[in-house]
């Protein structure tokens, strides 16, 4: 992370993170931080009391992504944060994959609907608000050319990148039916988002983990090594890693893909 030392050069740039405290959502705010973005950031928890020192963190915002309200309260105070200034990346990270009372996988024969109602709430309907919520924000940071570093310079372009599953894609034996099903729309969601945020300059892709060692992963997932080619479960920051290149100018012609980090499982 950052030392806090000044910096003579340009302004940083911003990213808006959600699920930020833990997983994926940690190991990519840590990454961004490393190469000096400046942080807003949300989750249902408060900050790490270890990263709330971080020069980077402009503002984290405990909020609740499956309430409208709490959505609509978040890009309210994330804006205010910004105070006009431009973001330049929006990562859509935060996710729920519930079960049911039984324990079971939220499937299509069991559970209450109104828990898929909430999944989709989350999963789906969220990043699309989010996005809609911090598209003039993203346009500012598309034409922003203060950054004469960026090998596309007069290529510039903000991004939006929504966190999949490699369970959209393929039955999974831990993922629930609405979690999977809501994780395929967003697959769909960034194809079409692709399209109609090319006219603001902001690229929009997907990254689609499989099997990463987060504080989901339990003993259970291990028979699921044996069909990853690569032989291994992928660590929170391979996914951050890629999430911070969709980022940035290096990929300034890619929008509407997803990447697949899997270690080739997607493949079987």
């Amino acid at each position: 992370m950052s030392d806090g030392t000044p910096s003579s050069g340009p302004a940083p740039r911003t990213v808006i993170l959600t699920g930020a405290s833990r997983g994926i959502g940690h190991a990519t705010l840590k990454r961004f931080s490393r190469e000096g973005w400046r942080l807003i950031t949300c989750s249902r928890e408060a900050a790490p009391e270890a990263c709330q020192a971080d020069p980077n963190w402009v503002t984290h915002i405990p909020t609740d992504l499956s309430e409208p309200d709490d959505v609509a309260a978040f890009i309210d105070r994330a804006l205010a944060a910004l105070d006009g200034a431009p973001a330049h990346a929006l990562i859509n990270n935060a996710a729920v994959s519930p079960k049911t009372a039984f324990k079971e996988r939220l499937g299509c024969l069991n559970g209450d609907i109104d828990q898929w109602r909430r999944v989709f709430e989350l999963n789906f309907f969220t990043p699309l608000t989010l996005s809609r919520g911090f598209a003039r924000a993203l346009a500012k940071g598309a034409k922003d050319l203060s950054w004469s570093e960026e090998k596309a310079i007069d290529r510039p372009s903000a991004a939006i990148v929504n966190i999949t599953s490699i369970a959209g894609h393929a039955i999974h034996p831990f993922a629930g039916s609405a979690y999977s099903t809501s994780k395929a729309g967003l697959s769909a969601l960034t194809r079409e988002m692709a399209v109609e945020f090319a006219q603001l300059g902001v690229r929009v892709n997907a990254v689609a983990p499989g099997e990463i060692e987060t504080e989901m992963i339990s003993p259970d997932y291990e028979p699921l090594v044996n069909r990853i080619p690569l032989g291994r479960m992928g660590a929170p920051d391979e996914v951050a890693a890629v999430v911070y290149q969709l980022s940035t100018g290096d990929f300034s012609y890619v929008t509407g893909a997803e990447i697949f980090l899997t270690g080739g499982q997607h493949v079987y």
